[in-house]
């Protein structure tokens, strides 16, 4: 693949993520060396990485997750909500509500749920964050990213972050770390993915001055 079409073809995979087909810890690990060439604050590689495959792990975070994402879909900024006078986008908006739900059903099945992590100490800082979260996200996406390569489908989730401190006892992360996302990783089913529809760059590009 050109690095266009990684770009432009890594979608959300939810609903055809293939729960049956194990996905060999080596590759993780190739796709994770990849993702640790990302950048960081001051180059301080802060950043660790939790695997997740044993089965009863995995079905104890999916119960959080559903959890989680079940409040989600009853919320007023649940994505089937959204532009809903605007009837092309809410019929998007309807499909990306249906495959959160179905994800909400499978995640403890997923054959490896990664959760990018970040050590910071006892307590993140007060007031702008970007700068931490900065030295791990790019490097989360990377991952994704050279997980597309090689067949497999990813998702970006963070609605378990409702429930950080349950996922962190089940996990047992040491004080200090803070998770940023929960990605399901697998093989997908079905055909290939192409670009999605998206604003057009004019509606949303502002050069020199808002």
């Amino acid at each position: 693949m050109s690095a266009e079409t990684v770009l432009t073809t890594t979608r959300a995979v939810r609903k055809r993520l293939d729960l049956s087909r194990p996905v060999d810890l080596a590759v993780v690990k190739e796709c994770l060396t990849i993702a640790l060439q990302a950048p960081s604050g001051s180059n301080r590689q802060e950043w660790q990485w939790v695997v997740v495959t044993d089965a009863e792990q995995r079905a104890a975070i999916g119960d959080v997750y559903r959890r989680a994402c079940n409040a989600y879909l009853e919320s007023e900024r649940a994505a089937g909500k959204l532009f809903a006078d605007d009837p092309e986008r809410s019929a998007v908006q309807q499909r990306v509500h249906s495959s959160v739900a179905a994800l909400a059903d499978t995640m403890g099945q997923v054959p490896v749920l990664l959760i990018p992590c970040i050590q910071t100490g006892a307590d993140l800082p007060e007031g702008n964050q970007a700068g931490v979260w900065a030295s791990l996200l790019p490097a989360a996406w990377s991952f994704m990213l050279a997980a597309r390569t090689r067949g497999l489908g990813t998702a970006w989730t963070t609605l378990h972050l409702a429930y950080e401190s349950e996922v962190a006892d089940i996990l047992g992360l040491p004080a200090g770390v803070h998770q940023a996302a929960l990605i399901p990783t697998a093989y997908y089913t079905g055909a290939d993915f192409k670009p999605a529809p998206r604003q057009p760059l004019d509606e949303v590009l502002h050069v020199d001055r808002w």
